[in-house]
């Protein structure tokens, strides 16, 4: 069973793998892309995966079989371990406890091939349907006090295989960077009485230099201190704290503007490495007041090194409003 440490001094939590252990020759400079056909997400493979635990499917077709739209099934080698008790322990000063969570692959379409993961509305829709749907089935259980849901793509950016897939991770403590996200935005509300997400999306709309695109319930912008160059967020306008709070009338809203600003920073940067990630607010945290989910898009086109690591300072090379003005131009639809 994987185990969770944590880090005396830095309060962080590690998840320590005890299964499959890997010594230094057991490290790829570049992780290993499978080819449709072999592909283990490619309609036919169903086999190859754990059993499917939600999919959209075509009518009259049956669960692990083909047939379906978007799959989603647990990862078959899980950062975390869904049965068993968290059993918390100490050893000496140090802190720890099983490793108990969910791991799960979204597999986005199964077209092995599309270029660009530049997806049609419908397809977009499908598989934000299955982030909301997935979030609000496990934040029912009570063991979960964090979902994270996050893509990889490229394998600059962590993808292990290149079939177009996203994933959640369900842990039994908040992350480190989640609770100083949420404890930013407690002191600031506290001294102003006001949402710092909703004070920012008001300034950057009344701004407009940053903004890459706008719907009627969501904004895509560069960030004012954007740490990467083409790092983009997008927001809902109206103040949420949890992602499971998205209201089914605007699903079809962020499938659009996600696509849309992929689509921009696909074309624009010519299929970069990315990562993105939904922040949301921890699962039994009572910081609906003055937390607000939104998603961070991060195109890995710099290298994070030495002085990045050791003094938390990042160095972008391209101002956000330069970003937002070069993304404006390209023609995505």
């Amino acid at each position: 069973m994987p185990q969770l440490r944590k880090d005396p001094v830095t309060k962080r939590w590690v998840i320590i793998v005890h299964e499959n252990i890997r010594g230094p020759g057991d490290f790829r400079m570049v992780p290993e892309i499978v080819k449709s056909g072999t592909c283990p997400f490619c309609p036919g493979n169903e086999a190859l995966t754990p059993a499917e635990v939600m999919s959209y499917r075509e009518p009259n077709t049956t669960p692990n079989q083909s047939g379906w739209r978007v799959r989603v099934v647990p990862n078959r080698y899980p950062a975390l371990q869904i049965e068993g008790d968290l059993d918390r322990t100490g050893l000496g000063l140090y802190d720890m406890m099983n490793g108990i969570g969910a791991h799960e692959v979204i597999i986005e379409t199964p077209d092995h091939e599309i270029i660009g993961e530049i997806y049609d509305r419908q397809q977009m829709l499908k598989i934000v349907n299955a982030y909301v749907d997935r979030y609000r089935d496990l934040k029912r259980d009570r063991r979960f006090r964090y979902i994270l849901l996050f893509k990889n793509k490229g394998a600059a950016a962590g993808a292990s295989l290149d079939h177009p897939h996203s994933q959640l991770i369900a842990t039994p403590i908040i992350p480190k960077r989640v609770m100083e996200e949420v404890e930013g935005a407690r002191q600031y509300y506290y001294y102003k009485e006001r949402c710092v997400f909703c004070d920012i999306i008001r300034q950057e709309l009344s701004s407009g230099t940053r903004i890459i695109h706008e719907t009627e319930h969501f904004v895509a912008f560069a960030p004012f201190a954007s740490r990467f160059p083409f790092e983009t967020w997008i927001a809902p306008k109206d103040h949420k704290a949890s992602f499971g709070d998205i209201e089914e009338s605007e699903i079809e809203g962020l499938a659009d503007t996600l696509r849309e600003t992929l689509g921009r920073l696909i074309k624009t940067l010519n299929h970069p490495p990315f990562n993105y990630i939904i922040h949301t607010s921890p699962c039994d945290e009572l910081c609906a007041e003055y937390y607000h989910w939104h998603i961070e898009i991060m195109p890995r086109l710099t290298k994070v090194a030495g002085f990045e690591w050791g003094s938390g300072f990042y160095v972008n090379p391209t101002p956000p409003e330069q970003a937002a003005a070069f993304l404006l131009k390209s023609n995505f639809l």
